[in-house]
């Protein structure tokens, strides 16, 4: 696999031009959403102030499955994400489940946020101007409109950006993202000024039971860690950036998290916190009695939102690139363009698809269908971690999870622990999509598959014969 994408030569079908600095923006850009901002209102009334340790909690799942995501990153350091680690570890039918979680997660997921962020360009164009969008226009049909088409048009403009080149889209990711982190270091500064010990005291209401179920609200905001290794074609030194870039971005992001919590819910009494749909705008706005906090928070969605879309549509794209390779899926999808060494074929199909979701479908239960496929998708890593140190434990790690086997152990737990919670109906509907993509593989993959066939791909595609291999071994 290393051989097939040049991680040892530094050379790649596609465009090594990511540096640590771009790709943990990344991991922050897709974690650091709206959820952040939105989420107190559904975690507070659960959890009352202690929805601080629901945040510790869910930091912590999170970063087992981030710190296992790095070992992996370190000693795969391809594209395609947990994919490409259930590839190495478990084959290719394991690896085809994964792939079906991961096109919920992030094909699905794109067009949920993209849907919402008509309704933050709305208020932000409402507070700035006084104007708004015309509803039929910025609405589905089963909701009322003809077309969501600021969704439409914000998939084109990532869509456009991705074509243009991977550095290019990483660079405006990185603006974007220090956009959002200023807003959220501007909301601590201000919040805490607004302090009152007193909001702390009834401090866990509903005990350790409502702790642990706004934990698992909570989780899904830590939720796009692992599109850092989605990146692994495109990164410059692979074996170091890939696993620092996750560790980076969870650092970042659980340490915010964090902090946000701990000011608004000393900023402002935890019963007010329910049915509040921006909730830090609101706290600001109490704070220094004016209203302009308002419109930066919408701003600061705006951004975010255009952060995560462009990076989940980058990532769907990669993983998808990364199966074409294998042969699981067509080859369309590993075309790539000689003068923009981006693969513009399947970056055009994925924006028409996830356009067509945003544009005319509301997203409701599918967006909740992102989480289970989020959490199968770490379950499978967790253990990929595990069959790899047994299966080759001289493999060259440039990071080694601590306190093996236990952390991987941990993180297996808290994705099946959060996965119990989740409604019976999304399981179902979720084992009818994975039957769905069995149904593909054994109907195309396991014929086209370049392992059956015994043929040798990508780098190795274009420097080796393609006639076939007998007797080829692991």
């Amino acid at each position: 696999m290393e051989a097939e994408s040049g991680s040892e030569t530094g050379r790649s079908e596609l465009s090594r031009s990511i540096g640590l600095f771009q790709l943990s923006a990344f991991g922050i850009g897709a974690t650091i959403g709206t959820g952040i901002f939105f989420v107190l209102s559904q975690a507070v009334p659960i959890a009352g102030p202690a929805v601080i340790w629901s945040f510790v909690i869910a930091g912590v799942v999170a970063g087992l499955t981030a710190v296992c995501y790095a070992e992996l990153a370190g000693a795969v350091p391809v594209s395609g994400s947990s994919y490409s680690y259930a590839y190495a570890t478990m084959g290719e039918l394991v690896a085809m489940v994964v792939a079906a979680c991961l096109l919920l997660e992030y094909g699905v997921s794109g067009a949920a946020v993209a849907v919402g962020w008509s309704q933050y360009l709305n208020e932000l164009l409402d507070n700035l101007f006084g104007w708004r969008i015309p509803e039929a226009l910025s609405n589905s049909p089963e909701e009322g409109g003809l077309i969501n088409l600021p969704a439409v048009v914000l998939i084109a403009m990532c869509a456009a950006l991705l074509i243009r080149g991977a550095s290019e889209s990483a660079k405006v990711n990185a603006v974007m993202v220090l956009i959002k982190l200023a807003i959220l270091v501007m909301f601590i500064a201000i919040g805490i000024t607004g302090w009152d010990t007193d909001n702390l005291a009834d401090f866990a209401p509903f005990g350790m039971a409502g702790v642990t179920a706004a934990a698992g609200v909570i989780f899904f905001s830590f939720i796009g860690l692992d599109a850092v290794s989605t990146a692994g074609d495109e990164v410059r030194n692979p074996h170091r950036t890939l696993p620092m870039a996750i560790i980076i971005a969870l650092i970042t992001v659980t340490g915010l998290y964090i902090l946000v919590s701990l000011v608004a819910v000393a900023a402002q009494p935890w019963t007010q916190f329910d049915g509040q749909e921006a909730g830090l705008a609101q706290i600001l706005e109490n704070i220094v009695g004016a209203s302009w906090p308002g419109t930066v928070i919408a701003a600061g969605a705006v951004v975010s939102i255009f952060s995560i879309t462009l990076v989940v549509l980058y990532g769907q794209t990669r993983i998808l690139f990364t199966m074409a390779r294998d042969g699981m899926i067509p080859q369309l999808f590993h075309r790539v363009n000689p003068r923009t060494r981006t693969p513009i074929p399947n970056t055009i199909v994925v924006a028409a698809v996830i356009a067509v979701l945003a544009g005319f479908v509301p997203i409701t239960f599918l967006a909740e269908m992102t989480s289970v496929g989020t959490l199968v998708a770490f379950l499978v890593v967790s253990i990929a971690v595990m069959v790899l140190r047994r299966r080759e434990p001289g493999l060259p790690r440039s990071f080694r999870v601590p306190l093996y086997p236990i952390t991987p152990i941990l993180s297996a737990l808290g994705c099946l622990w959060i996965i119990k919670d989740l409604r019976p109906v999304t399981l179902l509907v979720f084992v009818g999509w994975v039957a769905v993509a069995l149904i593909w593989y054994f109907a195309y993959g396991i014929k086209h598959s370049t392992l059956g066939r015994h043929r040798p791909a990508g780098l190795l595609a274009t420097s080796e014969p393609t006639t076939p291999v007998t007797d080829q071994k692991d």
